[in-house]
């Protein structure tokens, strides 16, 4: 089950909740009563190996003329 951050719109107050795919989301703060929104957070991915490169899979001989 993924984990999903929220963060309150009026008193502020953050948590972090494990939720299914198929839960609703939660749109009440627990604190205050107030609404809710979803925090959306970067990845944090790592491409190792070749492949990921322009350089990769090209030929040197591909643009020559």
């Amino acid at each position: 089950m993924p984990t999903y951050s929220y963060a309150c719109k009026e008193c502020g107050y953050a948590f972090d909740i494990r939720q299914s795919f198929s839960d609703d989301p939660l749109t009440v703060c627990p604190q205050c009563g107030g609404p809710l929104k979803k925090v959306y957070n970067t990845v944090g991915v790592t491409f190792k190996g070749s492949g990921f490169y322009r350089t990769d899979s090209r030929s040197s001989n591909l643009n020559k003329k």
